[in-house]
């Protein structure tokens, strides 16, 4: 190892350290310098690791008791990894224009991430995002009439 050069990080290490750092922002002991991150919730790709800490706050801001877990093992090797996981928390706090719910939401997710060096070099989350508007009153539940009448006016026709 180099001058400058993070350790690598044993891969199940890693995976609890990935999602540590979604609870204490702290992303440095985890990821590179250069992370880039994407989920559903992302309008553009998080670039870096200042940006990324401060969309892990802005998460912190709006869930203050945000809880997670991983939900299986770590499948994956020295250069791609798998995270499940499963977030829960009370919806307090702003979260981009919606105010907070008081709702509690529960989502589960799983975190693809490229490494390199025994680092994360590229993250992206995937979450059913449908699911959390409905937990947060936001979205029609599932099989409703109002589901049934969004479908349609997006062109998916009537379910039964």
């Amino acid at each position: 190892m180099t001058h400058g050069q993070l350790e690598p990080l044993a891969p199940d290490a890693l995976a609890d350290r990935w999602l540590d750092a979604w609870i204490t922002g702290r992303f440095a002991s985890v990821c590179a310098v250069d992370v880039h991150y994407e989920d559903p919730a992302t309008r553009e790709p998080v670039m870096g690791l200042g940006p990324l800490e401060a969309h892990a706050r802005m998460l912190h801001d709006a869930f203050p008791d945000l809880r997670l877990e991983r939900t299986g093992p770590r499948v994956g090797d020295e250069h791609y990894a798998c995270v499940p996981w499963r977030a829960a928390g009370t919806h307090r706090g702003q979260l981009g224009a919606l105010p907070g719910s008081n709702r509690f939401v529960t989502v589960h997710g799983v975190h693809f991430l490229e490494l390199g060096d025994g680092r994360v070099r590229r993250a992206r989350g995937f979450f059913d995002l449908y699911e959390a508007g409905i937990q947060l009153g936001l979205l029609p539940g599932r099989g409703s009439l109002g589901e049934t009448a969004m479908l349609l006016l997006r062109g998916f026709g009537f379910r039964r």
